[in-house]
């Protein structure tokens, strides 16, 4: 076995055991790893028991895993999956994480956490060794806090190498809010499906990992060699921009140009604040200028310190997602609001996309007179970042109008539409359970298409959307083969070239077809799950849609008055289900799992019927 080591690592916390899961290649040939692995063990493991299974109880696996391209492709990315608390099904949601690369160190492609501990833990894995130790003294504390304690514990607990890398928690997590993030760091996070939760229902605070053991063999060192040096030039020719302004300059070029960013809820998707751009937060902001983690050729991220109000705020870039997400979308036009409000959702653990989503619905729902300054507590103001601090603070804490939006977009729609008896959910800019990223389909020049989030498996994600032609870089099996990969989108140059180089690392002699047939298949194991959900939402082809608000028309901006066309998402959806083997009810067929070889999970069709 070449690039994997086959075998993950087992931690029961309830019982305080571990042990070694020998995984075949014909798996990973078929589902690679991170992603598409995660699919495949969950899907073997619960099978028709899966709609019953809810994903804030100790029955819920966490799995941290990683691919056969971590530690031989430049960068580094971790996966995080389990059933979602947003989706009730499947996300591969990845973090930048030396985890990673210390979990190959230690011997194993991943670490799969099982049942809960009484008491708030830790767990610190040293070369494939598990210790499940108390996190009392760590329990409750924020970002910056927990960083600083934390190295201190590993060292004097477990002495542990001062340089162990760990993901976390924060109070939101703690608290099993639905938008919180499994962090990485200061400000990075995994925060698509909500697993920040089920770690936390797992009371586990952080998983550190260290290894000292080389990575696993490669069936060509030499020619792998080669293609990594001219891979690092490549990446870095062609990522220029972003070395240099990250995605940060999304803000203006996605916002003014494009016309396709989220601003008051997605009311509108253009602005034309000049400050409130990559140069704005250049100028204002930014005190490092480039920054990577491990191996990493594009250096995207930079690093930003907001003073205010007698305290001091550092988080990342923020990036594009975050800057719209907690800047444009609630009405934040400047540089600092929107470090101030991406450093607290960093402190808090909680995702910027998800969060901010649900906080533009309750900011709209206040403006609207639907919530009133009674429920809420005090005054909801677009633009206004000292109230929407306190609320992003309330959901973390789930403390007054807090408890509903603590349960995402999709849930808190539908439980304030039952306590108001009128129908909310047209506001609710989410897909699935999952909110929407901020790249808007309306305008038609963003790079989604108009199916993109309605038929993704994995809902609103904007790091997996669907589309056409369903064998290329613009489908959504691409994203799945570089979730599973695992590799970072920016730092992957074309299908082709990562092709040759899962080759060179596992001697696997894939073809393009294998090589997709891989996406299509994770894809198809997915929708399956997704379709059969539960416990309290479950999907269907009704629900392969985008939310309403894509379907009015553009008020403002260069593109004013284009809209989505339900007459031809339709007619897309027909086309998608058929080039995907799924029926009129978009229900994977028998035929297709057989073509696909998952055809163990057949029985399970019986329960979308």
């Amino acid at each position: 076995m070449k690039g994997v080591w086959g075998r993950l690592l087992e931690v029961d916390l309830t019982a305080g055991t571990s042990r070694s899961i020998e995984i075949p290649e014909k798996v990973y040939r078929m589902f690679l790893g991170g992603r598409g692995l995660a699919t495949y063990l969950l899907a073997r493991e619960f099978r028709e028991k899966w709609r019953f299974l809810d994903p804030l109880s100790p029955d819920n696996p966490l799995l941290l895993l990683t691919g056969p391209l971590t530690g031989y492709y430049p960068g580094v990315k971790l996966s995080v999956s389990g059933k979602s608390p947003q989706s009730n099904s499947i996300i591969g949601s990845v973090v930048s994480s030396e985890v990673a690369i210390e979990l190959k160190a230690s011997g194993f492609d991943g670490l799969v956490l099982k049942g809960s501990c009484e008491k708030p833990c830790y767990v610190f894995v040293e070369n494939g060794n598990v210790e499940i130790r108390d996190a009392s003294s760590i329990w409750g504390l924020g970002g910056l806090k927990l960083i600083k304690q934390f190295n201190s514990l590993l060292k004097e607990d477990v002495k542990a190498d001062p340089k162990t890398p760990f993901v976390y928690i924060g109070p939101a997590g703690e608290n099993k809010v639905r938008t919180a993030a499994v962090m990485a760091k200061l400000a990075h996070a995994a925060g698509y499906g909500g697993y920040g939760a089920v770690m936390g229902a797992k009371r586990v605070k952080a998983v550190a990992v260290k290894g000292y053991g080389s990575l696993p063999p490669v069936d060509d060192p030499e020619s792998l060699n080669t293609l990594f040096r001219s891979a690092l030039g490549n990446i870095k020719e062609r990522m220029k921009r972003f070395r240099q302004w990250g995605t940060t300059e999304g803000t203006w070029h996605t916002g003014y140009y494009l016309s396709s960013m989220p601003v008051k809820n997605w009311s509108e998707e253009w602005h034309d604040v000049k400050d409130f751009s990559h140069v704005g937060f250049e100028l204002e902001t930014w005190v490092k200028n480039p920054w990577a983690d491990w191996g990493c050729p594009v250096a995207c991220m930079k690093l930003s310190i907001a003073k205010w109000k007698g305290e001091v705020f550092i988080t990342d870039n923020p990036d594009y997602e975050m800057a719209a997400y907690l800047g444009s979308n609630l009405g934040v036009f400047t540089p600092k609001g929107a470090v101030v409000l991406s450093s607290l959702a960093d402190e808090l653990g909680l995702c910027g996309i998800q969060t901010g989503n649900v906080m533009g619905f309750a900011v709209e729902l206040y403006e609207k007179g639907i919530l009133t300054r009674d429920e809420v507590g005090y005054e909801l103001k677009w633009g206004d970042v000292e109230c929407l601090a306190r609320l992003m603070k309330d959901i973390a804490y789930r403390r007054g109008i807090g408890e509903v939006l603590a349960e995402g977009t999709f849930r808190a729609a539908r439980l304030l539409s039952e306590k108001k008896g009128v129908d909310l959910t047209k506001y609710a800019i989410q897909v699935k359970g999952i909110a929407v990223g901020a790249h808007g389909v309306r305008s038609g020049k963003d790079y989604p298409q108009p199916i993109s989030y309605a038929l993704s498996v994995q809902g609103g994600d904007h790091t997996s959307v669907a589309g056409f032609p369903v064998n290329s870089t613009e489908s959504e099996a691409w994203y799945s083969i570089l979730d599973s990969g695992v590799v970072c989108m920016f730092t992957v140059l074309d299908d082709s070239s990562l092709l040759e180089y899962l080759n060179k690392v596992t001697g696997w002699g894939l073809d393009p077809g294998e090589f997709y047939d891989i996406g299509r298949r994770i894809i198809t194991l997915q929708r399956i799950l997704l379709l059969i959900g539960g416990p309290d939402a479950e999907w269907s082809a009704r629900d392969d849609d985008n939310p309403p608000r894509f379907y009015e028309p553009l008020p403002t901006g260069p593109y004013k008055g284009s809209a989505l066309k339900r007459e031809e998402v339709d007619e897309l959806k027909k086309k998608y289900y058929a080039e995907m083997g799924w029926d009129e009810k978009g229900i994977p067929s028998e035929e297709t799992l057989k073509r696909v070889g998952l055809e163990e999970f057949t029985p399970m069709l019986n329960m979308l019927y």
